[in-house]
């Protein structure tokens, strides 16, 4: 990759390699002042980015983020399996400190929200703007619902 290349992604946020510098860095640090340091930059890098990645979120493995961090949300007690694909505006949230664990090899699809202690499986899928509180076996495929109506207007008699 040329220096004009270089340049251009670290322009537009799509080069997350010093993010993922950071964030092993990081992991390795003992408590104390460099560690603290370490997450100050590691939280800035990703705000930079367009998301947020909790300080103590567990990766397994480098995530493959196509949009890069845009829009991203992952709680600080989530775990992340290995090649997982993580696509834009994905919440991993948590709830009363406790975060979903999410498989190895799985595909998080844009707009996805993981919300509480749940395990996603191994190769399980999660649709476009999905909504999952419940854990998701291995190999499943999660979508969202479909549309319906829950209450009518007084105009529709």
């Amino acid at each position: 990759m040329g220096m004009r290349q270089r340049l251009t992604d670290w322009s537009r946020g799509d080069g997350l390699g010093w993010f993922w510098r950071l964030y092993g860095l990081r992991q390795r640090a003992k408590a104390g002042p460099a560690r603290s340091v370490l997450t100050v930059l590691m939280c800035r890098s990703a705000h930079r980015h367009g998301g947020y990645v909790g300080p103590g979120a567990v990766f397994r493995g480098r995530p493959v983020l196509p949009h890069g961090l845009h829009g991203v949300f992952i709680s600080r007690y989530a775990v992340i399996g290995r090649d997982c694909r993580i696509y834009q505006n994905v919440t991993i949230g948590e709830v009363d400190g406790r975060a979903p664990q999410v498989g190895d090899g799985c595909l998080i699809g844009a707009g996805a929200v993981l919300v509480g202690p749940i395990r996603v499986g191994d190769g399980a899928r999660v649709g476009a703007g999905a909504v999952v509180s419940r854990d998701v076996p291995p190999g499943c495929t999660v979508v969202a619902p479909s549309p319906r109506v829950l209450e009518r207007g007084r105009g529709d008699d």
